[in-house]
Parts: structure tokens; sequence; C-alpha cells
């Protein structure tokens, strides 16, 4: 019986130091697991802390980039032509100009360029941004990267408004406000109705920062060539016979007249097309010096 005490009492012994030393080794491993994983943790985010320094790197570039001032390589002259503002230009370029924007047309025509990738500027009318839904054309066209000009709020011919100022600039200015409202920026161009000024008008333009411009043809506001096919083939020569035009007009940096109309936009892409099948380059209006741009360089 003593010697069965004694077996039990050294078993249970035995089970006991076992036991202490089952519990004493999680508690050194969990030590050193969490030693681990602090330097775990450490070297974790020192690599997140890289790999955001190298985004920040990568993104300075574009950064740069968007910030990257475009030099004007033309300017208007005083024949309303586009002209290379130094040597080694492109001279071989024709500018494209939309008027009465953006009535029913407009935002189709710009789509239509943005395609051909050729640029233009949409001079606007203030009677066609009105309303939301025509203010929201309006900004379209703009994001797409058209260039927006002033055509006057009401389209009046100025001479009839000689010696009534306030009615000019309301007619000016005030839609250059309305504009500003609308896309964030001042227009950069004036386009007087007609092409008729006044002196009141363009001290107002010049007063706005705005270049005066006037066109060197255009075609579609003749009735003979309220036709696209007729139309296209007078754009694309610069001849328009039935108008007592029978020489061409086209010439390296022609300034080209077109309207917010149906057989202009049916015919729009065909005179980009055939424009350039004749060496000719379509501008980028972005790349005409301004009146703000010229005084900088001044």
């Amino acid at each position: 019986m003593r010697k069965i005490v004694v077996i039990l009492s050294v078993l249970f012994f035995i089970l006991l130091v076992a036991c202490n030393d089952e519990n004493s080794v999680p508690e050194e491993n969990t030590s050193d697991d969490v030693e681990q994983e602090n330097k775990d943790s450490e070297e974790d985010t020192k690599n997140e802390e890289d790999e955001d320094e190298k985004d920040l790197d990568e993104e300075v570039p574009e950064s740069e980039e968007n910030s990257e001032v475009v030099e004007p390589k033309y300017k208007i002259d005083e024949n309303a032509s586009v002209v290379p503002v130094e040597d080694g230009v492109n001279e071989n370029v024709v500018l494209l100009t939309i008027d009465d924007a953006p009535d029913k047309y407009s935002l189709e025509m710009a789509k239509k360029l943005k395609e051909l990738e050729a640029g233009a500027i949409f001079f606007v009318n203030g009677h066609f941004i009105d309303t939301e839904e025509e203010q929201e054309t309006l900004k379209q066209i703009h994001e797409m990267g058209f260039v927006i000009g002033n055509h006057t709020y009401n389209h009046p011919l100025l001479s009839d408004l000689e010696g009534k100022d306030d009615q000019q600039r309301e007619e000016i200015v005030g839609l250059n406000n309305v504009i500003e409202e609308i896309i964030g920026e001042r227009p950069a161009f004036f386009r007087a109705p007609n092409g008729v000024n006044t002196d009141y008008s363009r001290q107002l333009a010049l007063e706005e920062e705005m270049v005066l411009m006037n066109w060197t043809y255009g075609y579609d506001y003749f009735k003979p060539y309220m036709d696209a096919e007729k139309l296209t083939t007078a754009m694309v020569t610069g001849e328009g016979p039935e108008v007592d035009v029978p020489y061409s007009l086209l010439k390296p940096g022609a300034n080209l007249l077109m309207h917010d109309r149906e057989w202009t936009n049916d015919a729009l892409e065909e005179i980009v097309t055939g424009l350039r099948e004749q060496g000719y380059e379509i501008v980028d209006p972005h790349l005409i010096q301004t009146i703000s741009e010229k005084e900088s360089v001044e």
C-alpha cells in the first residue's frame, strides 16, 4: 500500500513539473513574438512611408506639366490674318471661327472638331446662353478645350449704338461678365456683329484685354452657299463666284468665318479635311497671342 502511495506521489510530482514547463514556454514564446511583431510593424511603417515618398516623387512631373505655360506662336494682324510672332513657325495655317454660338448646332460642331483634333474659337451671343441648358452647352464646349469669344449680347449693329456708350458697354462687358460666371474666365477675343466696330467698342475691347478679330473670308451667310456641298467647295477653295469672288481668298493665315448653321454643321468635316489636304494646318487658338500675353512680353 505504501508503495502505491509513493508511486502515485511521484507521478503527481512529475505531472506538476510538466505542467509548469508547458506554462512557462508560451510566456517566453509570447515575449519573442511581440518583439518580432514590433519589428515587423516598424518595417511595414517604414516601407509605407517609402512608398508614399515614391508616389509623391512620381506625381511631381505631372504637376509641373499642368503648370506649364504655353508660349504664343501667332498673332492677329491688322488684316485679321494669323501670322507667326517669330521665324521658324509654320505659316501655312488657317483659323476656324464659329459665330452665333451656342445656338442649335454648336455643341455638335464642337464634338466633330474634337474628333478631328481641330481647334476653333466659338464666338458667343448672350441671348443664346439665357437658360440653364444653354449655359451647360457653353460650359461643355469650353471644357472640350475650345476658346470662347465675345460676339455681343444681342448681336446689334454697333454703329446703330454710336453715342450710346452704356448700351455698348452692356452688350460687350455685360456679356463678358455672364461668360465668366459660366466658364470661369473672360473672353480674350472680340468679334463685332457684321465686323462693324465703333471707337467706343474698340476702347472697351482694349479695356477688357480682348483682341479685335474680324475675318478674311466666309460664305455660309450668303444664300447661294446655304448648302453643304457648295459651302464646302467655297471654303476649301476660297472662291465664291456666286457672290462676286471668282478668285481664291485662301492664303496662309486665313481667318475663316463660319456660323452655327445646319448647312455649316453638315459641311464641317469635309471643310477641315479639304483644308488639310491642301497642306494647311488648323491652328490651335490657344497659340494665338492675347493682349495680356503681349503686355507681359513688353
